[in-house]
């Protein structure tokens, strides 16, 4: 007789990269949120960098304060078994803070699957996604193929935040997701037998 062992849910952060003022990212986020939450196989947690500035770049010396910024954010991103980047579109590509903060870390990315959510104007944030690829791989992450992207994003949402027309971003969110799931999964089960990197 076999017992099957309880696995506990995967672990998603939520990566908010925007931090200018009057920013769209906390409505896409919100509602990405919201899809994220109906899943029995994730526990959910927004990293919303407006809230948590790192240091402004890797060639800066961290002070106390700046300390205390990463001790806010890297065990958070440690914890992770997959992320969600949730990441406007600014002259062709994606916001600096977000940069920094893949840049301030490396092993918190390390052996775990990418999805992305994109905002903006006609490209839906889609150049912005092309070039966190490649950044994302630097890092040994692994970047899932389909993208939850939003056209015109502004028009996509009512006053009261939610989205005019469901059906399409709730699907493209359900692909996106189940693919994350799949490669935190194998991910997480692959660290744990073999730590990467050993």
């Amino acid at each position: 007789m076999t017992t099957q062992t309880a696995v506990s849910p995967l672990r998603l952060a939520i990566i908010i990269g925007s931090t200018r003022e009057g920013r769209f990212g906390p409505k896409v986020a919100h509602w990405f949120t919201g899809r994220a939450k109906l899943r029995d196989d994730l526990s959910v947690d927004v990293v919303d960098l407006a809230d948590t500035p790192l240091p402004p770049s890797l060639t800066h010396r961290p002070g106390p304060e700046d300390a205390s910024a990463l001790e806010a954010v890297t065990p958070r991103l440690e914890a992770a078994d997959a992320f969600a980047v949730v990441t406007p579109e600014y002259n062709h590509s994606y916001p600096a803070p977000l940069k920094n903060a893949i840049d301030w870390h490396f092993t918190q990315w390390q052996a775990k699957p990418v999805g992305f959510v994109a905002y903006g104007g006609m490209s839906g944030g889609l150049r912005a996604v092309e070039h966190l690829r490649p950044v994302f791989a630097e890092v040994h992450a692994v970047t899932v193929r389909d993208t939850v992207s939003f056209h015109s994003a502004w028009e996509a949402f009512g006053p009261d935040g939610n989205l005019t027309d469901p059906q399409g971003p709730d699907t493209a969110a359900t692909v996106m997701l189940d693919q994350l799931v799949w490669w935190a999964e194998a991910l997480r089960t692959a660290r744990a037998t073999h730590p990467y990197g050993t």
